[in-house]
């Protein structure tokens, strides 16, 4: 096993070198970059002009009002050369911008010292916020692992023993109803079921029982442990609700579905032959098989609700986590953002991926990734 382990850690570096890559070509032909961002806020604020051609001996600085940082690595892409909004500007301005932003030196080499920073963590700069990268995507991330971690862990809590007592009862009442439960929770999107919770609980219309914004509450840190504690819950249990009735109807009706599938083998009509009782031969005999799929796939899942099923929850409830940074990143093209999320996104999915397959093997040691060929 440590040697499949050592050869997927060594594929991570050409998979995550080849995603990066790809982006960062894509990247340099897409329109309304920071240069043009850049350019069309000069022809309309007369001040900013001011600034960048030294008149008035203020020092150049970048759009957000931080000082202009070493560009380097820390621009992604766009193509240099003749902008649109560049007409009637002086081309000394219009060269100044693109060394500010890190876009006079060729493609190829920003792109090597994005990847010599990134071997280090060393994300750079943000373009517009002109604050560390890595500062930027630590404050953020509480927000994100919060949701993540707590979303997943009560989606597994819940959607399996649903899951199982769906299977023993199938076709009864039981199963009837709350496969209609499950269906209503499958076709309500995670951020209109949030809507709902901000009108009924929130203050929308009817009653202000939880908070709408943050996961703590004003002047909290003078506040003893426990009562810290109960108030970032209160603080997280709509977002978190939202998140888990989106996601544990599809892991109840796997869950159900894989012990229907085993419960109609052999090895089980042996088992109730041999005089044990139901719960010996659910939990002491299909619980390991079944349950091998689902298991092992909880790294991949709470990858999956941390980095792409938030973000329009944490717009909804005013919480500022890595789907809202990154998603307004792109939008602003803020290169710098953009690559370091993705590169730690992905990262984190490729290991993911090999942690899947150790859970493989701890949940089944039958499988042996080494015997394969």
């Amino acid at each position: 096993m440590a040697a499949y382990i050592l050869r997927r850690l060594i594929l991570v570096v050409p998979t995550l070198l080849g995603i990066i890559l790809i982006n960062f070509a894509v990247v340099q032909f897409a329109p309304g970059g920071p240069v043009e961002q850049m350019l069309a806020e000069l022809r309309g604020e007369g001040q900013t002009l001011g600034r960048l051609t030294g008149e008035g001996g203020g020092e150049t600085r970048q759009p957000g009002g931080g000082p202009t940082a070493a560009a380097g690595g820390d621009a992604g892409g766009g193509p240099v050369g003749t902008y649109r909004g560049a007409r009637g500007l002086d081309p000394n301005i219009v060269a100044e911008i693109e060394r500010m932003f890190g876009f006079d030196k060729p493609a190829h080499v920003r792109f090597m010292e994005m990847l010599g920073g990134y071997l280090t963590f060393d994300f750079g700069r943000s373009l517009f916020q002109d604050r560390p990268v890595v500062d930027l995507i630590l404050e953020k991330m509480p927000v994100s692992v919060s949701l993540g971690l707590w979303s997943t862990l009560i989606i597994y809590l819940v959607s399996i023993p649903l899951g199982i007592r769906k299977a023993v009862k199938d076709g009864t009442r039981f199963d009837v109803a709350t496969s209609g439960v499950v269906l209503v929770g499958y076709a309500i999107p995670g951020f209109l079921f949030a809507i709902l919770l901000v009108v009924l609980f929130a203050g929308g219309s009817f009653f202000q029982w939880f908070p709408l914004r943050g996961l703590a509450s004003p002047g909290s840190e003078t506040w003893p442990f426990w009562d810290r504690a109960l108030d970032y819950f209160w603080h997280m249990a709509l977002p978190t609700l939202a998140l888990v009735i989106g996601g544990f109807a599809g892991l109840t009706m796997l869950t159900k579905n894989s012990f229907l599938d085993e419960i109609g083998k052999q090895y089980v009509v042996t088992a109730r032959a041999k005089g044990n009782n139901e719960t010996r031969v659910l939990y002491g005999h299909v619980f390991r098989n079944a349950m091998l799929l689902i298991i092992a796939g909880f790294p991949a899942a709470f990858i999956g609700i941390l980095f792409t099923g938030a973000l329009l929850v944490e717009i909804v409830f005013s919480l500022d986590g890595l789907g809202l940074l990154g998603f307004e990143a792109a939008i602003r093209r803020d290169y710098p953002i953009m690559f370091a999320t993705l590169y730690i996104f992905t990262l984190l999915g490729l290991i993911m991926q090999i942690v899947g397959d150790v859970m493989y093997t701890v949940v089944d040691p039958r499988i042996d990734f080494e015997a394969r060929r």
